[in-house]
C-alpha cells in the first residue's frame, strides 16, 4: 500500500504520473524515484504517443519534456490545455534549456511549473506533491459544483469562468409538472410528499439527462428542461421527445409500485418546444442561475398548461415535429389558441408507448 504524502494541508495520496520524454535514460531515472516515493508512474517515448495515453487512462500529472522529434513539449502543452478533458490535468515542463524566455512561455501556456534538467529530486518532489495538491482541491471544487448544478453547468462554469449575460442558441425546451398535486400534498403527510417528489425526481432527471438534457429550474412538482445548451446537442428537439416518452414510461412502472404498497399514483403532463433562446447566468454577482428566455421556453410552458384541457401527456409545437424522425408518431391537434399567444398555434401529441431503444 502506498504511503501519502505530507502537505501542509495534511497528507495527499500518491498519484498516478506519464513522463513523456524522448530521453530513455531520463525515463528510467525519473520513474525509478518517483516509484520509490510511491507513485504510479507511466512512460511514453514521444509527444504523440503521450497523448494517445492520456486520452486513454487516467493521469494525476504529466512530466513533459520540451525538446522531442515528432511533436515537441510545447505542442504536447497546447493539446492538453485545450481539451476539455485534459486540460485539469497538472503540466511540469523538464527542459535542459536553461532560458526565461522559454519558462515565461511554458506558464503563459498552461505549465503547472518548469524545471531544468536533470531535476534536482528535492525540488522535483515538492513540485509534484504541489501539483497534486492543486489538482485535489480543483477535483474538489468541480464536485462541489456538480452538487448544486448539473454537470455541464459545472463544466460551463469550469472551462469559461463566471459572467452575466447569455447568448442566443437554437434549443428545444420541456416543461412537465405533477397532475393536481395540491391535491395529493393535501391527502398525505408532508414526509410522504417529500419522499414521493425525491423518487419523482430521481425518475424524470435519469430520463432527462440520459438524453443529453439539462434540468435548470425545479419549482415545486415542476420541472425546466434544456436541449442543446450549455452543450450541443444532436438534434436536440428529438432528444427532448424521446426524454418525454421515457418520463411517462417511468411513471407508468413507478405507478405500479406505488399501487403495489397502496400509495397515491401520479401522472404528469410535457410540454415541448424549440427555437432560438438566450441561454445563459441570470440574477447578480451573487446570486445566479443558469437558465434560457425566449418565446420557445414561454410556448413550452403553456404546452404543458394545455396537455391538462385536452387531457394528453405530451405536447410538442410545430418546429419540434419536424426536427422529429419518421419513425416517432406524432397527431395533429390543430390550431389552438394559448394564453400569451396573439395568433393561434399548431400543436401536436405524440402518443406513448414509441421510440425507447437508445
Amino acid at each position: 500500500m502506498r504511503a501519502n504524502l505530507p502537505t501542509a494541508a495534511g497528507p495527499i495520496a500518491p498519484g498516478r504520473l506519464l513522463i513523456i520524454d524522448d530521453n530513455k535514460v531520463m525515463r528510467l531515472l525519473l520513474t525509478r524515484g518517483l516509484e520509490q516515493q510511491g507513485h504510479s508512474v507511466a512512460t511514453a517515448e514521444n509527444g504523440r504517443f503521450g497523448l494517445e495515453m492520456l486520452r486513454a487512462e487516467r493521469f494525476d500529472l504529466v512530466l513533459l519534456d520540451i525538446q522531442m522529434p515528432e511533436m515537441d513539449g510545447l505542442q504536447v502543452l497546447e493539446h492538453i490545455t485545450g481539451d476539455l478533458h485534459l486540460r485539469e490535468i497538472p503540466v511540469i515542463m523538464i527542459s535542459s534549456l536553461d532560458e526565461v524566455d522559454g519558462v515565461a512561455r511554458c506558464i503563459q501556456m498552461g505549465a503547472e511549473d518548469y524545471l531544468f534538467k536533470p531535476p534536482n529530486p528535492i525540488l522535483l518532489r515538492a513540485r509534484i506533491i504541489s501539483s497534486l495538491e492543486k489538482k485535489r482541491l480543483r477535483d474538489q471544487q468541480r464536485e462541489l459544483f456538480r452538487k448544486f448544478a448539473t454537470r455541464e453547468v459545472a463544466d460551463d462554469l469550469l472551462a469559461k469562468g463566471f459572467s452575466l449575460g447569455g447568448q442566443s442558441v437554437q434549443a428545444t425546451v420541456l416543461f412537465s409538472d405533477i397532475r393536481s398535486f395540491t391535491t395529493i400534498t393535501e391527502s398525505q403527510p408532508p414526509s410522504v410528499t417529500i419522499e414521493l417528489l425525491n423518487d419523482y425526481y430521481s425518475l424524470m432527471f435519469e430520463a432527462i439527462n440520459g438524453r443529453g438534457g439539462v434540468v435548470n429550474q425545479i419549482v415545486g412538482d415542476g420541472i425546466m428542461a434544456l436541449f442543446g445548451a450549455p452543450a450541443p446537442v444532436e438534434n436536440h428537439a428529438q432528444s427532448a421527445v424521446l426524454s418525454a416518452l421515457e418520463m411517462i414510461e417511468m411513471i407508468n412502472l413507478f405507478n405500479l409500485q406505488q399501487a403495489a404498497m397502496d400509495r397515491v399514483q401520479i401522472r404528469i403532463g410535457v410540454g415541448i418546444a424549440t427555437g432560438q433562446v438566450i441561454a445563459g447566468y441570470t440574477g447578480t454577482m451573487h446570486r445566479a442561475t443558469y437558465t434560457c428566455v425566449g418565446d420557445a421556453v414561454n410556448l413550452a410552458a403553456r404546452l404543458e398548461t394545455h396537455t391538462k384541457t385536452v387531457g394528453l401527456p405530451i405536447l410538442i409545437d410545430e418546429n419540434t415535429r419536424v426536427a422529429l424522425s419518421e419513425a416517432l408518431r406524432v397527431e395533429d391537434c390543430g390550431p389552438v389558441d394559448l394564453k400569451g399567444k396573439n395568433q393561434t398555434v399548431r400543436v401536436y401529441s405524440v402518443p406513448e408507448g414509441q421510440g425507447l431503444n437508445r
